[in-house]
């Protein structure tokens, strides 16, 4: 998920409302949750969700809850967001 955070006026800004996503995230949906680029950059980042499963439909279904959470949460700051499978 990328994320635009025009309101952040340091990285301390952005890493609360980083933080805040995470751990909202990992409560909620039990994903594993990182911060994987942008680290030095006040108003953007990467942020990935990662969940397994046996169960194909089960995590496609658990990363567009997540989907849907960032959304709910970020509103307009969250640019894009795509999913990757490995198989």
């Amino acid at each position: 998920m990328e994320l635009r955070l025009d309101g952040s006026h340091s990285l301390k800004d952005k890493r609360h409302t980083v933080k805040s996503l995470k751990d909202r995230l990992r409560g909620k949906f039990n994903v594993a949750v990182a911060e994987i680029d942008y680290q030095d950059l006040w108003q953007r980042s990467l942020i990935s969700a990662v969940t397994v499963s046996g169960d194909h439909g089960h995590a496609e279904q658990v990363l567009a809850s997540v989907e849907r959470e960032a959304a709910s949460l970020l509103g307009g700051a969250l640019v894009s967001a795509t999913v990757e499978w490995m198989e």
